[in-house]
This record gives structure tokens, sequence and C-alpha cells, in this order.
């Protein structure tokens, strides 16, 4: 028989000295070693509230392109669009599939505040990475048309979401499915397992309904709310996010507004209006540290005439928006892009055999791509901006990207305007425009 070697009373020793600090070396580990909660809180828990001690992208002093934003800065600055949400944040610790912890929603953007079933709006989508869903691509790529609410949610929510549309549909135009056409709706997803019990199918389509109804055409809530309450961007808490632009008369004047769901890229990629935030910022990491993939969802709107074609052309700018944040659209991602106009409507019983649309000349698009790439990258940062730090399912968190230390970062590198956008232009030789 094989003896087992001795052990020197040193190793004994040193063994025994590791035992006894290991508690004091677990607790300088940083956001692993991070306490669970208590016991008590393995119970239902509020939603943190959103954008508490939180503040926009452009509130802190950064300042995105050249555009002067629209009222709210937000996507429903385009008349007649309108957001709602429903979010679910309940249950701590353990993960017990099927029952919790949920950090989970819905968000809902609805086109017009008028009937969009009977006049739609034109709408053109584009897939920078396909390893994602948006239901009714292909209509849309088909027909050229909007018809039904836009959702989002997270990925095993599609069906669910996607009978809620319906729902919502059915409701709203009683005529569907007996003498007028049936519908397929718009729906997209982001992978929200890190922090949610997904296999819980916690979404339902009276969320949907719900979301739909409560769309409003004022301030849209950002960061971990509806849609977004779960997501991850950049190794950051993330979500939800929007911002707009105001094209100057001389280019029609028109707003373009955007809103994403955020939910890709890794820490060391992220940039900020240029800087290398993520190099800048490297610790608080999500525990479990396992970077995934990721997924976005970005929605563009633009209140000008514009047709399918031209939306096709602003739909694949919104790419370079994401570009501009420094991700590379892994193989696994899910990049989806959907762009529509509210300028022009098509009828579904159009008086005589053709129809007229109006166009913007193509050779004056260039500020709408310009106000639809501003828009959808400012969008993102504020999605991270305003989520807040969550625990989720075996107190899995994601850090709330620190405000001061990002602010630090600009500044050091230039490029903080804590006093609005002139001085930002000056610096890139730009003159200021009126606002």
């Amino acid at each position: 028989m094989r003896r087992p070697p001795l052990v020197s009373s040193a190793a004994l020793a040193a063994a025994l000295l590791f035992f006894l600090f290991l508690p004091s070396l677990l607790a300088c580990a940083g956001p692993r070693a991070r306490p669970s909660p208590p016991a008590a809180s393995a119970g239902a828990l509020p939603a943190p509230p959103v954008g508490a001690t939180r503040r926009r992208a452009r509130d802190l002093g950064i300042v995105i392109g050249r555009l002067p934003t629209g009222k709210l800065n937000a996507i429903t600055d385009v008349p007649g669009v309108r957001v709602g949400h429903v979010t679910h944040h309940r249950g701590a610790g353990r993960l017990d599939p099927g029952k919790g912890p949920v950090r989970t929603g819905v968000t809902v953007i609805l086109p017009t505040s008028d009937d969009f079933w009977h006049n739609k709006v034109p709408a053109a989508s584009f897939v920078l990475n396909g390893n994602g869903e948006m239901t009714g691509l292909h209509y849309v790529r088909e027909f050229g048309v909007l018809e039904t609410p836009i959702v989002f949610t997270n990925t095993l929510a599609v069906g669910r979401a996607l009978d809620g549309a319906i729902q919502y549909m059915l409701r709203r135009y009683p005529a569907i499915g007996v003498d007028e056409p049936t519908v397929t709706p718009i729906v997209g997803e982001c992978d929200d397992s890190a922090l949610n019990d997904i296999r819980g199918l916690h979404v339902s389509a009276e969320d949907v309904i719900e979301a739909a109804e409560r769309a409003a055409d004022g301030p849209v809530e950002e960061g971990a709310v509806g849609g977004g309450t779960g997501m991850i961007c950049y190794d950051f808490k993330c979500g939800i996010g929007t911002a707009s632009r105001v094209l100057p008369e001389a280019a029609g004047g028109f707003t373009v507004g955007a809103i994403v769901q955020a939910n890709f890229g890794a820490r060391g990629e992220l940039r900020v209006d240029g800087v290398p935030v993520g190099q800048e910022i490297r610790d608080l990491l999500p525990v479990p540290d396992v970077h995934g993939e990721g997924s976005l969802l970005a929605v563009v709107a633009i209140d000008a005439p514009l047709s399918a074609r031209q939306l096709e052309r602003v739909a694949r700018r919104i790419a370079l928006a994401v570009g501009r944040t420094g991700t590379i659209s892994r193989d696994g991602s899910g990049d989806l892009f959907l762009a529509f106009a509210t300028g022009n409507r098509v009828p579904s019983k159009p008086e005589g055999l053709t129809r007229s649309l109006r166009e913007v000349d193509d050779a004056r698009l260039n500020p709408m791509f310009q106000g639809a790439e501003e828009a959808v990258e400012e969008a993102i940062l504020n999605a991270m901006t305003m989520a807040t730090t969550t625990f989720g399912q075996d107190d899995h968190v994601a850090h709330a990207i620190p405000l001061d230390r990002l602010r630090e970062a600009m500044e050091r590198y230039g490029r903080l305007d804590p006093t609005g956008i002139t001085k930002r232009r000056m610096l890139h030789g730009t003159p200021p425009q009126s606002e």
C-alpha cells in the first residue's frame, strides 16, 4: 500500500493560520463578499424608488452630440407617442424556480395617440445581430407599416406579451378577425435571467394590457423599470432609457425620439462621449462576474413624412450610435432596431386604386440620421445612469454606475460640460446654434 506523504509542521502551521484569518480575508474581497440580505427580507420587497438619487446623463454635464433636445428629452417629445411600464420587483435571496425572486416587467410604446390600426404609420427595421427575437418584423419588412403597440420584455415572456398585445388590440378594435384582418404585434426581448427568475414566467398578458392603458405622453421612467427591470449593460445595472433631438428649422424642425432596452456590452468596452469609462471604473462588477452576450432593443420615432425605404436607412444608423458606446455586437447578442414616422399615414381602406405619400428629399435626410444616432446613444447612457443597484436571484447583484466617478472621469478627459452645450460645441469647433 502506498503511504500518504508526510505533512511538515510548517505546512500545518500555515494552513492553521489561513483558516484562522479566512473570515478577515473574505471581508476584504469587495463586491463578491457582500453579505446576503437578512432572512426577513425573503418576502416581497417594494421596488426601489425610480430615479432615487440618480440623474440623467445630460443632468450630469454629459452632452452627446450637437443637436438640441426636445422639451422632455424623451421619445414622447414626438407628438402622439406614449410609453407605459409594468414592473415586477419582489422577493429576495435564494432562487426558487417558478416563485422568485422576480425582477422583470414590460414596457409598451404606442406609436400615436389616435387610431394607428386603421391609419398605420410607415416603419422599417434593421437587425444588427439576430440572436434574439422581435415578433412582427417580417410583416413590417413586407408592408412597411406599423399598426400595433411595441412591447419590450424578457426572453421567455415573448409568448405571453404577444398574447397581451393581441388582447389589447382586440379590445380596442372589435372588428379584428371578424370584418378586418388579423394582427401581428411587435414584441422584443432581452434575457434578464442573471437577476430574474425567468423560468417563473412572471409576465402576464394582463401586464401588457395594463402598461398600454397606462401609456402616457409625459416624462418616461428610466432605468430598472418595465422591461428593463432585470437588465445589465456594460456590467452595470441598466434598463430602459430614452432621449430626443429637435432638428433645425432649415431641416424641417422635426423631432426625433428614441427608446432602448439595454442589456449588452462588457465593462472594458464602455465609452461615454469617447471617454474610456469602462477602463476608468473597473470594479463594481456584477456578482457573479459572468459576462453574458447580451442584447439591445432600440426604437426611433420621427414626426417627419418619411417612407418605409427611408426609415430603413434610419434604422441602420442606430448601429452607429450603439458602436459609439463601445460594444462590438457579439455573436450571441440580439440587436434589433425599429424606426417609424408619423408624418405620413397609410389608411387600411384607401378610397382609390392608388395612394399618395410625401417624402423628405433623400439629400436632406442627414439631420435625421444625426438626430437618431445622437438620441439612441444618449438613451443608452440614460438607461445606465438612471438605474439603481439591484439584487436578484441567489443574491446576484448588478451595481449602478457610480455617478460621482463617472463625472470625475469625464472631467479628467475634458468632456464634462455642466453649463450646457455651448462649451462642448466650441470644443468641437462648431459654432453655437440658436436653441
